[in-house]
């Protein structure tokens, strides 16, 4: 491949997942694994190269959720800041040649591998510059496809958010992409929506 043309996959697994009580749901059984290792599994099946996860709250376990995949880890210890420091950890660790990154969520266990090569092709088919965020049902989604020319302004994300204010800065850049599935809606965020995803 030409350089800067790879896509690196960056998967954050930091947080302290308040609103789920004193379990860490990352940690908690889907389908017979962790959480956390659906998304990655995903990250390791798609083009996405390196997979990198962003560790702080429970590193060792997290770690240990995640034995025996080949993934970089990123160690984050300002996650109590939140989620930018998490995703500025993230891009620090990448490698230069990358011309951009996705952005995954630890707590969306069914993303698969296609959705993330198919937009991996709508980026790769544009100028290299663009946002690619999925869509379904007219609702944005996750994960984001974030280019390398942005990552010098994702460094200067302060806070408990993402990135999600450079996309209204940069709104002539995103390039959406309905892949035909609630997945990129259905982040884990409570024990409800974890009973509901057990259950079917």
């Amino acid at each position: 491949m030409p350089e800067r043309t790879h896509i690196a996959a960056i998967v954050l697994a930091a947080g302290r997942s308040t609103r789920m009580g004193a379990a860490n749901k990352l940690l908690a059984d889907v389908g017979g694994k962790p959480m956390l290792r659906h998304a990655v599994e995903a990250a390791l099946a798609s083009q996405a190269r390196p997979v990198l996860v962003v560790t702080g709250h429970q590193a060792d376990d997290v770690r240990a959720a995640l034995a025996g995949l080949d993934v970089g880890f990123v160690a984050n210890p300002d996650f109590a800041l939140g989620l930018s420091s998490s995703l500025k950890a993230g891009i620090r660790a990448l490698p230069k040649a990358v011309a951009g990154a996705l952005v995954l969520l630890g707590d969306m266990p069914r993303i698969e591998a296609a959705h993330l090569d198919a937009m991996i092709a709508a980026f790769a088919s544009g100028t290299g510059e663009a946002i690619v965020v999925p869509m379904h049902g007219g609702r944005r989604g996750n994960p984001v496809l974030w280019p390398a020319a942005l990552f010098r302004e994702m460094l200067a994300l302060e806070g408990d958010v993402g990135a999600r204010r450079l996309m209204v800065r940069h709104a002539s850049r995103v390039h959406e992409i309905d892949l035909g599935t609630d997945a990129v809606l259905m982040d884990v965020d409570t024990p409800e929506v974890l009973a509901r995803l057990r259950g079917g």
